[in-house]
This record gives C-alpha cells, structure tokens and sequence, in this order.
C-alpha cells in the first residue's frame, strides 16, 4: 500500500471539505493506492454524528464521494466531477469506532464517463455503506488549466 502525495498541497485557496489537511472543519482525509483500490483511513468524530454516537449519513457519503475523486485523480491522472451518486446505508455507522475504512475502484470505464464503486466499513471490517458514483473525468488539459492538477504521485515516485 502506497501513500498518495495530495496534488493540491501549497495550491492558495485549496480548502476541500474532505481533503484539505489544513481545513480544521473538513475531514482532512487522506489516501493510499492498493492495487487496483484508492483506500482512506478515517477516524470518527462525534461533532459529525447524526443521531447519538452515529455518523451522519451525509458524512458517510462525502467520505464515499471523496474516495471516488481519488480513484479519478490516481488512477486517470486526471481530475473530475460527479455527476450522480447512488448511496445505500446498509447499518449504523458507529462515531465509537476507532477507524473507518473507505476502499473504491473503477467499475466501468466509457469515454469520459467512469463508474466507481465505493464502500464504507467500520472497524470490524463489516460494509456499512455502499455507492456507486458516476464521473465525468476532465479532459487532462482542462484539469491542469481549471482544477490546477498537473499529476497524482505516491511517496514512493
């Protein structure tokens, strides 16, 4: 498993919700490449409960959505936006837990057009939630000029 090199790191501006490390309110997530997988290991919080001692299902799914970006900056080299997110909550996801585990990967591949399968599980490795999220992946010029992406590194490249 290789650590992802964040690609916006030092970029003035950048203060992702999901990713940015500096964003004391966001979820400062951060991403490993395994094999054909993007994984994050995220640590719960209770300021992010719903109900007591459970993770609001809005959280469950910036998690999921964040992981699929991921998925298009590490494994397209490219960046993206979603364009439609499928989302089922299969049980409680506990802010008790020590670790959340996020795992996604590409399902589909048509163009520009990708389809990634994500899911959450918590600490005893169980699938509390599930998506499927659909991509629209920018052209690699658009997403250096726009997204100010130029590429998605490990620590090892």
């Amino acid at each position: 498993m290789k650590k992802i090199i964040n690609p916006w790191s030092g970029v003035e501006g950048y203060n992702c919700f999901g990713c940015a490390p500096q964003n004391p309110s966001g979820l400062q997530m951060e991403f490993y490449e395994d094999g054909d997988e993007i994984v994050s290991f995220w640590h719960p919080d209770n300021k992010y409960q719903g109900w007591l001692n459970t993770l609001h299902g809005g959280i469950q799914a910036v998690l999921l959505d964040e992981v699929c970006g991921w998925v298009i900056m590490r494994k397209l080299q490219t960046a993206g936006v979603t364009s439609k997110m499928e989302t089922r909550y299969l049980k409680p996801v506990h802010t008790t837990d020590t670790v959340l585990t996020i795992r996604a990967s590409i399902k589909e591949q048509r163009r520009n057009i990708v389809v990634i399968e994500a899911s959450l599980l918590n600490q005893a490795g169980e699938v509390c939630t599930q998506a499927v999220c659909t991509y629209f992946a920018f052209p690699r010029e658009k997403a250096e000029k726009e997204m100010h992406f130029h590429e998605c590194k490990t620590e090892d490249e």
